[in-house]
């Protein structure tokens, strides 16, 4: 299964797309889509509306996966994020495709990094699942969306243990990842 995470936010909303074969874990692709913030907000959003759409056509994923909202001092801020929330959400139901939403606690607690933990953990955490290098992942926001997606493929999942090249059962990164998770969680309903 194919999994197109999203990290949103009217000035750059990340993107990671990690995919799920044989019971490992597989970085396909991400990015970074910047929203000129000289433009009003209605054009920085419609140009992430079409960067976003023309990822899902590239990507084509079975499924996008949004990183829920938090709270805020800044009421702008939550509003603002909550357009370009909307966005991602709305490029996605026009590709016909089921989106899931995970609050910040969870994606991090999914990737292995604490409540007070910050960004960094979270993309070295990332960057271990998916065996890339640190070079690979130049903006928090890109890892934070790998993450987001990572949390979808594995909520709720049981360990699969990957077979090793020599034939041998050994645990792959879907199945350290899944370790990780509550066994009690439950697979959120499609929206």
């Amino acid at each position: 299964m194919r999994v197109l995470g999203v990290d949103p936010g009217s000035r750059f909303m990340g993107f990671g797309v990690v995919e799920e074969k044989r019971g490992r874990l597989v970085h396909v692709g991400h990015g970074v889509i910047k929203g000129d913030p000289a433009l009003p907000l209605s054009d920085r959003l419609r140009d992430l509306h079409g960067a976003l759409t023309a990822a899902l056509v590239k990507y084509r994923p079975a499924a996008v996966a949004v990183e829920g909202v938090f709270t805020f001092r800044n009421a702008r801020s939550a509003l603002v994020l909550g357009h370009a929330r909307g966005v991602a959400l709305l490029a996605a139901a026009q590709a016909g495709l089921p989106v899931f939403e995970y609050a910040p606690a969870k994606v991090k607690k999914a990737v292995g990094a604490g409540g007070a933990d910050g960004k960094d953990a979270v993309a070295r955490m990332v960057r271990t699942f998916l065996e890339l290098d640190a070079s690979v992942l130049e903006r928090a926001d890109a890892s934070d969306a790998l993450a987001v997606a990572l949390c979808h493929l594995n909520h709720g999942r049981a360990a699969v243990p990957a077979a090793s090249a020599s034939g041998k059962k050994r645990k792959g990164a879907a199945a350290l990842l899944a370790d990780r998770l509550a066994p009690a969680y439950r697979r959120p309903e499609a929206r």
